[in-house]
């Protein structure tokens, strides 16, 4: 495998001043930069202060952009273009670097002369070889005659000159839906630079979507790696630089923006076959969800009513196993991170992981590095990573046979436990964790959602908005082929908008209804659900008027596709964390999408106090 090709990002991808954009930078690990020149003339440092700032950081400058609006003018025009361009290569020079973005005109004054273009830009490439400087001209999707890239390259290579090349740009291919094959037909020693970035597929204005949407690759729609092959393949030999205009990072911590920038590089250059990293050990199970919560008897009371029997304590640490079949809840009161105020909330979750060392080389060969924990010589091995939004990621073997086990840790204790009465030993019907709802903060979702997939080797469902009370929330499903991991990612429709992030566990039964009434029975409190939506319901589905009866009873949703049928129903919220049973029917394989706009006014309306006119029976 050949040496991996050198990375640069574009100072306009993240939020900050140039300094701090290029103290996260190089921290991230990238080897270059793309300096934006409104960065820099924003800034207080001289062109000669980031020079020694980038060297210092151990960055190359590796292009200086935009130049704008220059070729195929008139003669007066051109004078003064001439005189804006000896201005930025004497700029450049006080700043180190040697490569100049020209982007395709859309002034209103060029005009559509292929040979005009080529002219002027082999009189700008003489001025800038005359300072040790390269031009590299680009087509924006959106410029008034240039506006792909094999147009640029014909001008390019009609103008003939050595210090003249292009500058692809995977957004400007894609967006116009030109056809990267013809990338190969360029030399690579005229492909100057490269630069990446996604979006999603939206129909819109495209100058609009380029400086709004962008994201990095593998966050959007487009095959970024397509181009890139091609590239290489022309022989291309530079950087892979991100360039990305996106309001939510420019809105961001610039740290962790820059992080999530070189993950998504990584997983391109391994998507083009350029790297081979260690693989995924995907996951094939959840082995267990953690809870943390200073007070621990209203999950106590609640994991009873729900048939889980507290079967072990850590033998070095306040941490209680809660089990039913194959499901597991870890009850965690160490430290503050469940205060009292807050009270409890989903902190880990643990994957039956094939492979563990395998799973956290390929973490930490993605940027995502092993927590620091404290072990006692006797604790299993069990190493985790953190996910974006904080949570950790545990690669376990429950019924390992080559290393000691995570359960090895507990010691069984007898009975159900303090705070809860003898049903708790009664089981409900519950067989195992079906899957985990995390809600990402609002500027994290992207990276969550790729971090997902290229460090645990999840797939990933299109998003999708949800309807709620106070807007639309996003959200996105993550899973193994075969269902047997899944992870829905939620965004709210506004930061902390109702108070703290609510986290979700939903549990697998066979019988949904039977273990409603059962949990209800022993007084486990169950979301209402308003009438209003069985009578919508028996107007779209026709139920048998029995069943109709008994979900609307219990408070059960109902769904259904092609493939099966989908029942669920909700516990009331404590502290953060509430669950959700589920019952999956012949092949459904979805969560029940149609019906969270029902569930999150149910919940909206619990928190609140009013009543809700249901369910009946």
């Amino acid at each position: 495998m050949p040496r991996p090709p050198r990375t640069s990002i574009a100072t306009v991808s993240l939020s900050g001043p140039l300094t701090e954009k290029l103290t996260a930078i190089a921290t991230a690990g990238f080897d270059g930069v793309e300096i934006f020149e409104n960065d820099l003339l924003a800034g207080p440092h001289s062109p000669e202060e980031i020079r020694l700032r980038c060297a210092d950081l151990g960055l190359s400058i590796d292009l200086y952009q935009p130049f704008r609006d220059f070729e195929a003018v008139p003669a007066d025009l051109l004078a003064r273009n001439l005189r804006r361009a000896e201005r930025k290569f004497a700029v450049m020079e006080r700043l180190g670097a040697d490569l100049l973005l020209v982007c395709s005109s859309v002034s209103p004054a060029a005009v559509d002369d292929d040979a005009l273009a080529a002219e002027q830009l082999r009189l700008l490439a003489d001025r800038a070889e005359a300072h040790g400087i390269r031009i590299a001209y680009e087509a924006l999707a959106w410029g008034r005659h240039v506006s792909t890239y094999d147009h640029a390259w014909r001008i390019v290579e009609q103008a003939d000159h050595p210090a003249l090349g292009t500058c692809l740009d995977s957004f400007h291919i894609l967006s116009r839906g030109s056809d990267p094959q013809g990338i190969e037909s360029i030399p690579g020693e005229k492909i100057f630079f490269l630069q990446l970035a996604d979006a999603p597929l939206m129909a819109m204005d495209v100058l609009q979507w380029s400086r709004h949407y962008r994201c990095f690759p593998g966050q959007g729609g487009f095959d970024v790696a397509g181009p890139l092959r091609h590239a290489v393949r022309a022989g291309y030999t530079g950087p892979l630089s991100l360039e990305v205009f996106n309001d939510v990072f420019r809105q961001s911590e610039a740290a962790s923006t820059a992080v999530d920038a070189l993950r998504s590089l990584l997983l391109l250059q391994e998507k083009a076959g350029l790297t081979a990293p260690p693989a995924p050990a995907v996951p094939t199970g959840i082995a267990f969800a953690e809870l943390h919560a200073a007070d621990t008897d209203p999950l106590r009371g609640m994991l009873g009513a729900l048939g889980f029997t507290r079967t072990g304590r850590h033998t070095s640490k306040p941490v209680e196993l809660w089990q039913q079949g194959e499901a597991r809840i870890l009850l965690n009161t160490a430290g503050t991170a469940g205060d009292r105020r807050a009270g409890p909330a989903l902190t880990a979750i643990g994957l039956e992981t094939p492979d563990p060392d395998r799973a956290v080389a390929r973490a930490e060969a993605m940027l995502a590095p092993v927590v620091p924990r404290r072990r006692a010589p006797k604790d299993a091995p069990l190493d985790a990573v953190a996910a974006p939004d904080g949570t950790e990621v545990f690669f376990c073997r429950t019924d390992a046979l080559d290393r000691p086990g995570w359960t090895t840790d507990f010691t069984a204790v007898p009975g159900p436990g303090p705070g809860v009465g003898p049903v708790g030993i009664e089981p409900v019907g519950i067989e195992r964790i079906d899957h985990i709802a995390l809600i990402q903060p609002w500027h994290q979702f992207d990276e969550a959602a790729l971090f997902h997939q290229g460090v645990l080797g999840l797939d990933a469902d299109d998003s999708l908005d949800l309807a709620d009370p106070y807007g639309l929330r996003r959200s996105k499903a993550l899973a193994t082929a075969d269902g047997a991991v899944r992870i829905a990612l939620n965004i709210a429709p506004a930061p902390d908008a109702e108070g703290p992030r609510v986290q979700h566990i939903a549990l697998a039964t066979g019988d949904v209804v039977a273990a409603a009434r059962r949990i209800r029975e022993r007084g486990g409190a169950l979301l209402p659900i308003p009438a209003n939506y069985y009578d919508d319901l028996d107007a779209r589905h026709e139920l048998d008027p029995g069943v109709l009866a008994a979900l609307a009873e219990l408070g059960v949703l109902y769904d259904r596709d092609e493939a099966g049928e989908f029942l669920h129903c909700y516990t009331v919220t404590v502290g953060r964390v509430f669950f959700e049973l589920v019952q999956r029917i012949g092949g459904y394989q979805g969560y029940g999408a149609l019906n969270a706009g029902v569930r999150l006014a149910a919940q909206h309306t619990h928190r609140h106090g009013v009543p809700a006119h249901g369910p009946r029976g």
